[in-house]
């Protein structure tokens, strides 16, 4: 089961981490608009930012499934997370069957 709540958790550390934002993480929710409200998420900051999520959640993010609309909001993200987190624990249970 995901855990939502502990996905913001992380991915907050993960935001913070490679944009420096310090103590604003915390006035993230799930509603906070990302793109064009934080000037630090630029396009580099975009590429370091799946990179760090794919290691720490140990997932695989295709190109395809990366767009504008995965960054517009911190819950756009924690889904993307969430989504692709439930996905590979049904591929991991489905082949220790």
């Amino acid at each position: 089961m995901v855990n939502t709540d502990q996905i913001g958790i992380e991915l907050k550390k993960i935001l913070k981490d490679v944009l420096g934002l310090d103590d604003r993480v915390n006035s993230l929710e799930l509603n906070t608009i990302l793109l064009g409200n934080i000037p630090e998420l630029d396009s580099v900051a975009v590429v370091a930012i799946l990179l760090a999520i794919e290691k720490r959640f140990s997932i695989s993010i295709n190109d395809d499934e990366i767009s504008a609309k995965t960054f517009e909001t911190f819950g756009n993200l924690v889904e993307l997370i969430a989504n692709k987190t439930i996905n590979t624990e049904n591929y991991h249970q489905n082949s220790l069957v």
